[in-house]
């Protein structure tokens, strides 16, 4: 008998739960909210509770070739950081590519997943679901896949900020952010120096006549351009530079990474400097706020301590009158109401899972949570691996181990998050190659460097050199794609095709004039060499005069 699997949501992690089951073997039926596919790359013009909403102007943080399905490469002539309209075309042609329509219910709720009575033996659940009619209707499954993410209930902690209710101007969550229109001409304050409160203070402060950012421990700004204007993340996520990072002492790599940020613009300087080291927090990817602070546009300001009124008090006893508006971008916290309780653990009934994937108390291991994780990387890669791995326990292809077993990984995960990252980032927090690295192993689809390197001497140097892409996970093991090794090789193909627009002029004296110069510092070096084994100082100076004089013709 086929095993049946509810799939919650058709988001990213939706479509791909839906694939992976059925590559499994297994019967997926999706029920999703909305009337469309696309999760929270969909835009809407109004932000409905309970659901992930953007911003107009959302541009992802990860490149086209890093954030791809594994199987799927995104068209070579996609921009390689794209708007979230681009990104929901490549999710349509990805479930139009494997056929995943069919097994969607659109416009459909679920109100609850519970356990059969029989569960212990058989496994299964009791979903509970109501259509746009209003009625409801009751299914038995096999496996439950929730793939709702966590960015459906705003975090707005209006309790920390004293005087809030006096307040005279507008206040709300970034949730409900859209676009900046109707801030024109009026003096705007942004609270909070995530990547969406950077692109919302970048933004409003394009037509507002001031914009505040307040931050209370600041953040490392980094660019989405990388060395010779290739994207950031293919030059700095790869094996390599993990391997670099994980065996030099963190002091150093602090230091480096540091450096290289501040030689930019010194972010003490432009009000941005953080309280803690770049590894021990997530990078803020922004192209334009240090600039727009440069022009005056931005002014970078402190945590608040209260509000008066139309007046904001900052920690370091500056005012600033007249706020028309306020911003809170203050993060989200996770829910699923529609789950049992009995999944909840102390304190703070925290959602404890094992691998961030299955509840460890579940027996048999037939629900899991995908998704719910933070990551020094692009999100679906990681998403489409834990699926991969869930179906497969799901089917009983896999097996997972004890609860005992599971509940002290849980705790020393933590631990070591807790030692690596802030309190608020450790408990979601996951290493992106090493955490993509454990799931592939447990599926047989981590790809051996020994052996490519061995057998594939090109291709091996790629996996190791390059970034890690997610043809990685296709090369070998359940799911292998014959089309990874190709995909690997010609990534950086796909990274220039877009940028391919306008044949640039060649400048034929370019080549010849870096000749020049080399061969006149090889031959002043010489000539002042020779002047100085002679003893001739001040033939040496005329010497090394030349060249500069050379200049002011």
């Amino acid at each position: 008998m086929v095993r049946r699997v509810a799939v919650i949501g058709a988001g990213p992690s939706g479509l791909v739960s839906i694939k992976s089951c059925l590559e499994e073997g297994l019967e997926p039926v999706c029920f999703e909210s909305s009337d469309a596919i696309g999760g929270m790359w969909r835009f809407k013009e109004k932000p409905e509770p309970g659901r992930a909403s953007i911003y107009r102007s959302l541009v992802v943080n990860t490149s086209k070739e890093m954030m791809c399905f594994s199987d799927f490469p995104f068209p070579a002539h996609f921009p390689n950081y794209m708007q979230s309209s681009r990104l929901l075309e490549y999710y349509c042609l990805y479930a139009e590519h494997f056929q995943l329509l069919p097994h969607i219910r659109f416009q459909t709720t679920v109100l609850s997943v519970k356990q059969r009575p029989d569960f212990s033996r058989s496994g299964q659940w009791e979903v509970l679901t109501v259509d746009r009619e209003g009625q409801e209707e009751s299914f038995v499954f096999d496996g439950v896949l929730v793939c709702t993410g966590h960015y459906t209930q705003p975090a707005l902690p209006l309790g920390d900020f004293p005087g809030i209710a006096t307040f005279e101007g507008q206040h709300f969550h970034g949730w409900e952010y859209k676009d900046p229109d109707k801030f024109r001409g009026k003096r705007v304050m942004v609270v909070g120096i995530g990547n969406s409160g950077g692109d919302i203070a970048v933004e409003m402060s394009r037509v507002a006549e001031q914009t505040f950012l307040s931050t209370r421990k600041g953040a490392w700004v980094v660019s989405r351009a990388s060395d010779r204007g290739m994207p950031l993340d293919m030059t700095k996520i790869s094996r390599i530079v993990g391997f670099l990072t994980e065996w030099l002492p963190a002091c150093l790599v602090n230091w480096l990474w540091e450096r290289t940020l501040n030689q930019k613009y010194d972010h003490s300087m432009y009000g941005l400097q953080s309280q803690q080291r770049v590894l021990k927090q997530r990078p803020l990817i922004n192209d334009d706020l240090p600039c727009r602070i440069l022009l005056g546009a931005l002014v970078m300001k402190p945590h608040v301590r209260e509000f008066r009124g139309s007046s904001v008090v900052f920690e370091d006893g500056t005012v600033e009158d007249g706020i028309d508006a306020v911003v809170f971008c203050t993060g989200y916290k996770y829910s699923f109401p529609f789950l049992p309780a009995s999944l909840f653990a102390p304190p703070g009934q925290r959602l404890a899972l094992f691998k961030h994937l299955f509840p460890p108390a579940l027996q048999p291991p037939t629900l899991a949570v995908v998704g719910l994780f933070q990551a020094s990387g692009p999100i679906m890669p990681i998403a489409e691996m834990q699926v991969r791995w869930a179906t497969r326990v799901i089917a009983g292809l896999n097996k997972l181990p004890t609860e005992e077993t599971m509940l002290k990984d849980i705790e020393c995960e933590t631990k070591r998050m807790e030692r690596r990252y802030t309190a608020k980032l450790a408990p979601l927090q996951v290493d992106y190659i090493p955490y993509l690295d454990s799931l592939a192993a447990q599926i047989g689809a981590r790809p051996s460097l020994m052996g490519l390197l061995l057998r594939d001497p090109r291709l091996g140097l790629s996996v190791l050199l390059g970034p890690c892409t997610p043809y990685q996970y296709r090369l070998a093991g359940p799911g292998q794609w014959a089309g990874a090794r190709s995909a690997i090789l010609t990534q950086w193909e796909r990274v220039e095709e877009p940028l391919r627009t306008r044949r640039a002029p060649h400048r034929p004296w370019g080549p010849g004039l870096a000749l020049a110069l080399k061969v006149s510092a090889a031959a002043l070096l010489l000539s002042a060499a020779v002047v100085y084994i002679r003893g001739d100082p001040p033939a040496l100076l005329r010497r090394l005069c030349v060249l500069p004089g050379a200049w002011t013709l």
